[in-house]
Parts: C-alpha cells; structure tokens; sequence
C-alpha cells in the first residue's frame, strides 16, 4: 500500500513536471497551420483586437566567417491571425538594414512567409512571391526592405520567418514584446560568446514569465581569405551566456491622451555593448562610450561635424551683406538666424546628418533639418560666434538615453548660440520658430550639445517652459441696451507655433469657422482678425467682436461667463491610467470678463468664488466673481507648475480637473426686473 502511494506521488510529480515543460516553451511549429490557431479559444486577449500575435519568437547568436572574426545573427519568427481589415497593416513589413560603406553591412536570407486562409473547409497556403521584395535605398547608410503578406483577409493566419546577418556588434537586436496588437507568446534568446561584454537595458514593465541564463560550449570556426595564399583558420571555444526572455499574454499597447509616445514605456530589451575581450591574457577593447567620446566621433563624421569645419569663404561674399551695421553679437545672431529661416526652404525630412554638402546646401537654399541647421552654426561660426550643434530626440520618437550615448536615438539637430553669458537656443528649419523659441516637439527632456570640450546637457523638457494664454471679454449695452462684446486671446510661444501652424494646414476663415461653430447659435462673431500671424517673433492675437441675440429675452437668462475658453468635459476621462501624464508644456490660462449687466435684468444668481490648490504649491486653480452695481467681474486663472505627473498621480490630476469642469461649466441666472 504504501509503495503504491509513492508511484502516485511520483507519477504526479512527473506528471506536473511534463505540465511545466510544456508552458517552458512554445508549441508553435512554424510554417504548419493547425485548427487550433484559427479557433484561439483557449487563450487570453483582448477580444476587440484588430489582428493576433499568435507567437513572435527571436534569437541572437553569434557563429565564425571567413572574414576573420564573427558573424552576428538574429533570426525571427511570427505568427498572426488577422481579425478584421484594421489588422491588415501588422502584415506590411518594413526591415532595416544598415551598411558602412568600408564593406561592412547587414543581411537579409531565409525569408519564409506565408498566408493561409480557410476555404471549403481546407487550409490554402499563398506563398509570398520573392519578386514583390523591394529594397529601398533610403541613404547611404540604410536600405530598407519591404514586403507585404499575401491574400491577407478576415480571418488569415500568417507565418513568417527571416534572418539577419550583421557586422555591427554594438547594434545588438532590441528585443519589443508589446505593440498595438496583443501578443500570446513573445520571446527573445541571446547567446553572447565569452569574448562579448553587453549592458542589458531593460524598458516598461520588467515582470517576465520565464527568464534564465546559463553557460552554453561553443566552438566557433573562423577563417581569414588571405588570396592565392592559404587561409587561415582559426578555431575558439569556451563558455557562451544564453540569456532568455519570455512574457506571455502580453497586453497591448494603448494611446492615451496626454501621452509623448507610448514607446516610452513599451515592455523592451536593447543592449549596450561595453568591451571586448578574448581573455584576460588579451588586450580589452572598450565600446561603452562617454559623451567626450561620442561628441569627437560626430565631430569627425564627414556628414555632422566635419561640415562645420571646412573652409566656408564662399559665404563671405552674402554674410558681410546680412550682418552690415550689427553692433553685437545678439544682434549678428538674430540677423543670420532670420536670414537662414526665412531664405531656406525645409524638404520635412528629418535627422542628425546632412545629406549634401553645405555648399550645395547653401546653393539650392534648402534641405533637411540637419542641412539647415548646421548651415545656420556654420555660417555663426563664420562670423566668430560660440556656436555648436545639438541633437534632440523629437516628443514622437521618444526619450533618448541619458546613461550612454547612443547616438541612433536622436533624429534631430537645432544650434545654440552664445553671446556674452546668454545662450539661445535655434531653428531654422522651421519657418514658424520665432528668435530663440523651438516647436513643441522638441522639448522631450535632455538635449546633448556636440562640443567635445563640454558635451553638456541641455534641458528641453516640458517642464522648463511656462505657457501663458491670457483671454480678455468685455460684454456692454449699446445705447439701445443691446449687449453686445469683444473677445481676444494672446498665446504663448508654443500656441502661438500651433495656431500658426493650423491656420497654415486650413485658412483663416475655416479657423473662425469653427470657433463660431464651438460657440453656437446664441453668439454670433463678427470683425475676426489674427495679429502677427506672420511676425514669428511675436505671440499670435486672435480677436473677434461678437452679439449675444438672446441675451436680453425672457424672464430668466442663464449665461455661462467664460466664452470659448470653457473646459466642457474633463480631459482625463478614463477611471485608470496606464502611463504617466506628459503635458507639451507647464500649463497657465487665465481668463478676464468684464461685463455690463442686462439693461432691465438683475442678478439672481452667482456662481461663488473659489481657490483650489493642486498637490500643495504644484498647481492652483482660481475662480474669482464679483457683482457690483451694474457689472459684473471676473478672473479665472488655472496654472500648473510642472508637465509630467506620474501615474500614481492621476487621480488627484483627474479630479482637480474634475472640479475646474464643474466650476467653469456653472452659470449667471439673471432675472427680469419686475
């Protein structure tokens, strides 16, 4: 009896233990398609999911070449059924590769893709034609593969399997296991030689199913074509770390209003490769740069700094004409940045390298961000101004590192310039920018100027602007006792380059149009007009006069004061947050009406004043209201002191913003004199 007992203990455990083996890995075989895969019923995901990541399963590993050293090879493979037509994009692929020049490049073989589709009860496989493959050549640096799956349809289940063969050690794949799309199985496995020391940076919620690292044997055959002569052949051998990764039910990434880019937070892995060594007989050779390091590298670069420092006599000619009659140093600056933004055109591509040399630059009077701008350093560095070149990491292509520089984070170049113990910050690529102010799109936190001497930081984040709009409404009775008022609203720096640049995609009249349309039929604006549209130094005005038809009719009138400026709903309206709150900028609104009171009416009610403070000194919401005689005032100011508010904040965010609804939403009841 009781050795009965112990074969059922054992049969349960090796039962169990079969059952954890089975989770360890997938059971995914790619390239056959079983019913299971169509029917997904016994898995988790969102069930309003446009497509499915059955599985995306990658691997790095590392093998000899016959060029005399290693091969760096990364291989994937994915599994996806399509659940309706806005799923279609997950099957267009876009893979980039990258390439030196010296002989140096990546590789893309072993494409297996395609579709398979239910028809009359039988699995179809459409294979995808090899000849739809384009290869882009998008610069010298990158060409870009492209292809898209076969007969994608409702219901399509897709596989596709490719590898990429890579000389570029430090470009270690990163690894996203989340995207728009929910994901059952993500997993990612390196096996890095002995010789290879990487920084693992891990991104997002770092909770995984399954991590492990153990030491694998590896031999490695390496051989070195010496020509007519034998070749050498070398062969090394030792432990190699395997390191892997696996989340399972991965949710899917969600847009949320208020959000830079939500590929902040993705759930990723990247690496950093930090030294080389065979062993510790053997020289080191260290890749983990400093700033120091970085900054003499871009200088040197022929398509970054070098341009900086050829010999430039050919602007002699045109900058002795620009700066004529200049008395200082600010005064140079203004003149060759207003010369730069007003004379060059920008082709909206973007990035931190020039595409032409600048005296081509120069000669067509246009180009890309980075033709531009260093255009604009070289030509104040012409002119003896302390200027260097910044690169910038826009809002939409996420935070950049501040750790290691890792250059292929940044995709964008502004100047700063100096004169006397004042810094101003430049560009020129875009015609809005008014002196020493960037688009909203810029700020996204630490900035690296590229001098060698001092790579310093500088802090373009949200939180180092301050935003002011100030609204000013003056409502009178005519001599007929018709009320009647004017409205006009002055931007700040940054809405002042939004509303620019929304009048630019639409006009003017579509502009009033809507805001006529947003006041309603009871207001109706006349005299619209926009001040300094076009003097980029200076903020936007908006101003309008307006008639209020129904306001001096019936017995009771029930008026909200703010005009236009309202916030009619709450803009956070989801119970939870899944990412922090990143605000463009620090908020600052305030709001003045001055308004004659209806000729015959008086107030019978009115909204109470009222002062509210955001987590102590972070933020303060005033509604101040008084009536006197035959007037009424009123000053509504909200202000917050910082743009970023953590998760853990959200609902106290949500809730001050709860209460300034409510409050601005509250109406003047005005009553027929009897």
């Amino acid at each position: 009896m009781k050795n009965k007992k112990w074969i059922l203990l054992i049969s349960c455990l090796l039962t169990r233990q079969l059952v954890l083996n089975a989770q360890d890995k997938s059971n995914i075989k790619f390239g056959k398609i079983a019913n299971s895969d169509y029917e997904l019923s016994m898995q988790k995901f969102d069930s309003g999911a446009n497509a499915i990541i059955i599985a995306d399963i990658g691997s790095t590993a590392f093998e000899g070449n016959i060029k005399g050293f290693m091969t760096m090879v990364f291989t994937r493979s994915m599994r996806v059924k399509i659940m309706n037509k806005n799923g279609f994009d997950i099957g267009e692929f876009r893979i980039p590769l990258y390439k030196d020049g010296a002989g140096h490049l990546e590789k893309l073989s072993n494409i297996k893709a395609s579709t398979f589709n239910q028809e009359n009860g039988s699995l179809v496989e459409t294979k995808m034609d090899e000849k739809s493959i384009i290869i882009d050549h998008f610069d010298k640096h990158r060409d870009i593969i492209k292809f898209t799956m076969p007969a994608l349809r409702e219901g399509s289940v897709f596989d596709i399997t490719y590898t990429i063969k890579s000389d570029f050690f430090e470009n270690l794949q990163a690894w996203e296991f989340q995207s728009e799309f929910p994901c059952i199985w993500s997993e990612y496995q390196v096996t890095i030689p002995p010789a290879f020391h990487y920084i693992v940076r891990s991104q997002g919620d770092a909770q995984f199913d399954i991590k492990t690292t153990k030491n694998v044997f590896e031999k490695f055959s390496i051989r070195r074509n010496n020509g007519t002569d034998a070749d050498d052949v070398y062969s090394l051998s030792g432990n190699s770390i395997q390191r892997r990764w696996v989340k399972k039910n991965v949710v899917p990434l969600k847009e949320e209003s208020y959000t830079t880019t939500v590929q902040n937070y993705t759930s990723k892995l990247s690496f950093q490769l930090q030294y080389f060594q065979w062993n510790e007989d053997n020289e080191r050779h260290d890749y983990s740069t400093t700033w120091y390091k970085a900054c003499e590298e871009l200088l040197g670069d022929e398509r970054f700094g070098l341009a900086l420092t050829h010999d430039n006599h050919w602007m002699d000619a045109e900058l002795k004409i620009i700066t004529a009659d200049c008395k200082s140093d600010e005064e140079i600056i203004k003149r060759i940045y207003s010369y730069v933004r007003d004379n060059f055109s920008c082709n909206g591509s973007w990035g931190i390298r020039v595409n032409d040399q600048l005296k081509d630059v120069y000669k067509k009077k246009g180009g890309n961000v980075a033709d531009i701008n260093l255009m604009l350093t070289a030509m104040l560095r012409h002119e003896n101004i302390a200027a260097d070149p910044v690169i910038v990491s826009t809002r939409k292509n996420g935070i950049p590192s501040q750790i290691y520089p890792v250059i292929d984070e940044f995709n964008y170049v502004i100047c700063v310039a100096h004169a006397g113990n004042k810094m101003y910050s430049l560009d020129a690529s875009q015609v809005y920018n008014g002196f020493g102010h960037l688009a909203p799109y810029c700020y996204n936190g630490g900035a690296r100027i590229v001098n060698a001497e001092k790579p310093y930081l500088l802090d373009l984040s949200p939180d180092s602007i301050q935003e002011a709009k100030l609204t000013s409404v003056f409502i009178i009775n005519d001599e007929k006792g018709i009320p009647s008022g004017s409205y006009q609203t002055i931007f700040g720096n940054q809405g002042s380059y939004e509303l620019r640049d929304e009048i630019k995609k639409s006009s003017q009249k579509e502009y009033f149009k809507d805001i006529q349309t947003q006041l309603g039929t009871d207001i109706n604006i006349q005299n619209p007009g926009i001040d300094s549209m076009l003097n980029y130094d200076y903020p936007v005005k908006i101003h309008f006069d307006f008639d209020l038809k129904n306001l001096a009719s019936g017995d009771l009138i029930y008026f909200n004061p703010i005009i236009g400026e309202v916030y009619k709903t709450n803009p956070f309206k989801s119970v939870e947050r899944y990412y922090p709150v990143e605000m463009p900028y620090k908020l600052e609104e305030t709001y003045v009406l001055n308004m004659d009171i209806p000729k015959g009416y008086q107030v019978d009610e009115l909204p109470k004043s009222a002062r509210v403070a955001y987590n102590g000194n972070e933020g303060i919401f005033e509604y101040l209201i008084q009536k006197n005689t035959d007037n009424i005032q009123m000053r509504v100011h909200l202000k917050l002191n910082k743009a970023f508010f953590p998760t853990e904040e959200y609902t106290t965010l949500r809730d001050f913003f709860g209460y300034v609804v409510k409050k601005e939403n509250e109406q003047i009841v005005f009553k027929k004199i009897p």
